[in-house]
């Protein structure tokens, strides 16, 4: 084979014989000063440790080619035993990609080949060269001192032509003047302006967390994915910070996407990514900050201690991230992320493992998730996470005695709590019919955590019912931008809109929730709720079909095209429908309310007025808000409705 002839800036496939003069490499944006140890971004230095900047010097010896992990052990882990060897080159590969903000998934410079070794991918070059270019042997060649060269002698330099000495010193005063005139000018410029904040110009005041990377096993991703749920909730108590949400970031998990079309997708200045590392009782936590849009590497750190001690690493990472972008703490955001409670590690690992299958949101998953969150409370009785998370799942599944003592019992152990104080607030007013104690709940949720979707989620409901449109509706933008992604968010804005009287935006809104997930039947519902709005019955009917198909509510779904078929003539289909209604009471008592919504589109007062009493008879929660339900229009004039209305504790 011919051999090729690789120059300063050499691709992969070229070797790098030794460079007597020269010790900065450079790839990227990034440069190794090999003689000094250092590494350098964009000129500012980042602090990697040994192991594994001893790793990237390897791995520069040869770009392009496979380094087995073995010849990895035997240079920098010759002692280790191969279980610790294993570990160690997992945590300092997981180290060397956080300092170069590289991801195994999507990587620009170490790429991973499964059983065989890593290879670094990006262009290399020699940098601060003599004026005579070195010449490179290609990949193939054979050399006798290569393998074993250490990378600090990154590539051969050719002897250099000596200049005549009158024309040397000539050129030599010639440049040292240039040399003279460009620096004074420089230091002149410098001292002439103020320092500037390298984050001043562009700072960060919204990031997302993206789903932490697992190094350990695929049986523990639920503590991955818990690491990730901790930090964001403690991000989220930064009140100058707009953190996205869980249900928004979870879908970049395995996600190959550069970086810049994330952070656009989630409209966010920067995006945290990081590792977690466990092995027995020991935790490592790798993170790195990045501003998104110039994929910019900010800031890297790695944390370890115990398991036990997870919450407190957690909270560094979250001081470290805010002191790196600039964000001043309020007192009591400090005294959060300053104070830990001290928890049962058994109690906490259970915990995680019970909002892991939580977070799947089948019928499987709350079952265990129920049993994760007993194990933890058994663990661990002062813990309150796991009773908000039981009070969670009682919700769910309508069952709000239940929920509510739970509740009780999470916010008698810890009254800071954001989550038990949303859940507390929808149960009083769905419930109870208490609707100055949820308002107060809701505000006190959100001054917990400003950040906390679900809480601007729910309380732009509460609003809505309560007839306060523009409050509604900034509420459930603020979800939107928090929680983008989601599709229940996003169709209760598409809801809000269309409440507010701007069923234009309302369609739009609900069709670009759509596009990201077409097959929900929420946002199909609320989109037929606009169209029959507009009067447009034939589209209405499509998309109540549509919602019904996906797994929509079997009776709310029905009353809704069962009003549509009585609001454009069908009275036959509409009666059908009143059939189908029937065959779910009583086991579906939300039944008699739709079957309300239907005999009211029919113009039947009598039989609507007499299925809304089934309906306050059997406790149907959704009867709050029958003074607002445009299906109901007709009745509202009516004494009897007025009076089962005042009842329910429907507002006015």
């Amino acid at each position: 084979m011919v051999g090729r002839t690789c120059y300063t800036s050499f691709p992969p496939g070229c070797r790098v014989e030794p460079l007597r003069h020269t010790s900065v490499v450079r790839f990227g944006t990034y440069e190794i000063g090999l003689q000094s140890g250092e590494l350098r971004k964009a000129g500012v230095r980042i602090r990697v440790q040994q192991q594994p900047l001893k790793l990237l010097e390897i791995l520069l010896e040869r770009p392009g080619e496979v380094v087995s992990r073995e010849e990895l052990r035997s240079r920098i882990w010759p002692n280790e035993s191969f279980g610790d060897f294993d570990q160690a080159v997992n945590v300092a590969i997981a180290k060397l990609r956080g300092a170069l903000g590289d991801s195994a998934d999507n990587p620009r410079y170490i790429e991973t080949l499964p059983r065989r070794g890593y290879r670094f991918i990006a262009d290399v070059a020699v940098v601060n060269l003599p004026s005579t270019t070195p010449e490179l042997a290609p990949a193939d060649a054979s050399s006798g001192t290569e393998d074993s060269a250490p990378i600090e002698a990154a590539g051969q330099v050719a002897r250099t032509k000596r200049l005549p000495w009158p024309r040397a010193w000539m050129t030599l005063g010639l440049a040292s003047v240039v040399a003279l005139v460009i620096l004074t000018v420089w230091v002149f410029l410098r001292r002439s302006r103020p320092p500037v904040d390298i984050l001043s110009s562009s700072p960060v005041r919204s990031l997302a967390v993206l789903p932490l990377e697992n190094l350990s096993s695929d049986s523990q991703d639920y503590f991955a994915d818990g690491m990730t749920d901790e930090l964001i909730t403690d991000l989220a108590q930064i009140s100058a910070l707009r953190v996205i949400s869980r249900t928004s970031v979870m879908p970049y998990k395995d996600v190959r996407k550069p970086l810049p079309q994330i952070a656009r997708e989630l409209n966010v200045d920067a995006v945290v990514e990081g590792t977690v590392l466990r092995s027995g009782k020991q935790v490592r936590i790798t993170a790195q900050l990045i501003r998104a849009p110039a994929d910019e590497h900010l800031w890297a750190q790695s944390y370890e201690g115990n398991v036990r001690d997870t919450l407190v690493l957690q909270k560094r990472v979250a001081r470290a991230i805010a002191e790196q972008i600039r964000i001043k703490l309020t007192p009591q955001e400090q005294a959060v992320l300053e104070n830990t409670k001290v928890v049962n590690s058994e109690a906490y690992e259970n915990y995680l493992k019970g909002r892991y299958f939580w977070n799947k949101r089948t019928a499987d998953g709350m079952k265990k998730a129920i049993d994760y969150f007993n194990q933890a409370i058994a663990s661990d009785p002062k813990y309150s996470l796991p009773y908000a998370g039981l009070a969670d799942i009682h919700q769910l599944t309508d069952q709000p005695q239940l929920a509510r003592e739970e509740i009780q019992k999470a916010l008698d152990l810890d009254d800071q709590s954001a989550e038990a104080h949303n859940s507390l607030a929808s149960l009083l007013y769905l419930f109870n019919r208490d609707w100055a104690g949820a308002e107060r709940e809701f505000k006190r949720a959100l001054e917990l955590n400003h950040n906390y979707a679900p809480a601007h989620h729910w309380y732009s409901m509460y609003l809505a019912l309560d007839g306060r449109k523009e409050e509604a509706l900034a509420e459930a933008e603020k979800a939107y931008e928090l929680d983008p992604l989601s599709a229940v968010v996003g169709a209760n804005l598409a809801k809000i809109l269309q409440e507010a009287g701007q069923d234009d935006k309302a369609i739009e809104q609900a069709k670009k929730t759509l596009d990201l997930e077409p097959d929900s039947a929420v946002t199909h519902a609320v989109l037929g709720i606009v169209y029959e709005d507009k009067r447009m019955y034939p589209e209405a009917i499509a998309e109540y079909r549509r919602s019904l198909q996906l797994g929509g509510s079997p009776s709310e779904m029905r009353g809704l095209l069962g009003y549509a078929y009585a609001a454009s003539g069908d009275r036959t289909d509409a009666e059908k429908i009143i059939a189908e209604l029937k065959a779910l009471w009583p086991g579906q008592t939300r039944a008699a309310l739709d079957l309300a919504v239907v005999f009211s589109g029919l113009g039947d007062k009598e039989n609507a007025l007499y299925w809304l009493e089934k309906a306050q008879d059997m406790h149907v929660s959704d009867l709050v808000g029958i003074r607002r339900d445009s299906h109901f229009a007709e009745l509202r004039s009516d004494r009897r409705f007025q009076a089962l209305a005042q009842r329910v504790g429907a507002p006015k």
